[in-house]
């Protein structure tokens, strides 16, 4: 959906930035950054993406049965998008609690009940596959991923495909350089080199 693409540039969850790359911890320069948080304090962007993450939902994973919010930026999406399902809500910690029960999951969680997996961001899918992991340790039956953006990375698909999951966007980097290169933001120099990224994110500048 370029809409949602064209509502983070606007505001600002997304920065595109070719000659001035960011550096993520990995060590990797990018030439983009991105932080989808923003995204809850703007009402109509946030009813934008519930809603199509819910038509995702419909469309890909019918028979879901538990909305699962990934901590901390999945959590409030997650809510969000089972309130439009009307279905139970869960949450995954980033790692189970050091005191009490010592829980990872917290809601109310069946065996066996199919749960799809919300997460706000997806690069190589390394934190929401650990949280699809963590429940299905509690025997929850993860039957897909759904998330507001993705850099369409090669180690993306191969690791979801290694898992043996799914996983859909609502937006991606492709579309979210169209949206940028319909505003004349930057120079065709500027999004050749960006797409250059994307083939080779560990080669680029």
């Amino acid at each position: 959906m370029k809409k949602i693409a064209e509502e983070l540039l606007d505001i600002e969850a997304v920065k595109l930035s070719p000659n001035d790359p960011f550096i993520w911890a990995s060590g990797i320069k990018s030439p983009i950054y991105c932080d989808n948080r923003l995204t809850i304090s703007y009402p109509h962007v946030r009813k934008m993406i519930a809603t199509g993450m819910a038509k995702l939902i419909l469309s890909n994973y019918p028979d879901a049965e538990v909305i699962a919010g990934t901590a901390t930026a999945g959590i409030p999406h997650a809510a969000w998008v089972a309130d439009e399902l009307e279905l139970p809500m869960i949450y995954v910690r980033s790692k189970p609690k050091d005191h009490g029960k010592g829980k990872q999951t917290e809601g109310v969680l069946k065996a066996g009940q199919k749960v799809v997996l919300i997460d706000d961001l997806l690069s190589t899918g390394g934190s929401v596959l650990k949280a699809a992991t963590a429940l299905q340790h509690e025997q929850a039956n993860v039957i897909g991923v759904v998330g507001i953006f993705n850099y369409q990375l090669a180690d993306l698909d191969k690791n979801f495909a290694d898992s043996k999951l799914t996983y859909h966007t609502l937006t991606n980097y492709s579309e979210l350089l169209e949206a940028a290169q319909e505003r004349n933001i930057f120079t065709q120099k500027d999004v050749d080199s960006m797409l250059e990224w994307k083939k080779s994110p560990k080669s680029w500048k």
